[in-house]
């Protein structure tokens, strides 16, 4: 059985803190209208008061080479990401990746405190012992260690430049990864 890889989309795949109208290089724009996006919006728009002003759909950056790249990975792929479900229906086609399977979060999202994120307990519940890759813009060493007490499989867990998203070298670190030899 292969080690998961548990994606998220903002920060490894969507690199939204670069440069504002600053695309990476090998990115192209998107505009997703997602209907959480839309509801959050529309939301957010009514309590500034601006019921009638209509919803901007939310930029998203993509490299069209993640998604063969991933796929190529001795990973089973897996959606970590706020996106959840909407993860398959707009990022993946555009990466050209199958339909992934979605961890979904819990609402309200829990706060473990000493500085581990919130998606960290919700991660090792998910994986139930099973070896674990994960990317994502917001880990520290608060949840490597989190993970290192409490999730009984091998993982790693790296942290990806929201400024930068996934890189060659990103991916090299996860080849090397899942090429270490594991005890069952």
């Amino acid at each position: 059985m292969q080690p998961l890889l548990l994606l998220d989309v903002d920060g490894p795949l969507n690199p939204y803190a670069a440069k504002p109208y600053r695309r990476p290089e090998g990115y192209g724009t998107h505009r997703l209208l997602t209907p959480r996006w839309h509801a959050a919006e529309r939301a957010r728009l009514r309590a500034h008061g601006l019921p009638n002003k209509p919803v901007k759909p939310l930029r998203v950056w993509l490299d069209p080479t993640h998604g063969p790249a991933l796929a190529a990975l001795p990973f089973d792929l897996v959606w970590a990401t706020t996106w959840e479900s909407e993860a398959n229906d707009f990022v993946a086609p555009l990466l050209g990746l199958p339909e992934l399977p979605v961890i979904t979060w819990p609402d309200p999202r829990p706060q473990p405190g000493d500085g581990v994120f919130w998606k960290t307990p919700a991660i090792v519940s998910w994986a139930r012992g099973r070896p674990f890759a994960w990317v994502d813009d917001e880990i520290t060493d608060a949840d490597r260690t989190w993970v290192a007490t409490h999730h009984t499989g091998p993982a790693l867990l790296h942290r990806i430049d929201p400024r930068v998203g996934l890189t060659a070298a990103d991916f090299t670190v996860l080849v090397e990864w899942a090429a270490e030899p594991r005890i069952p």
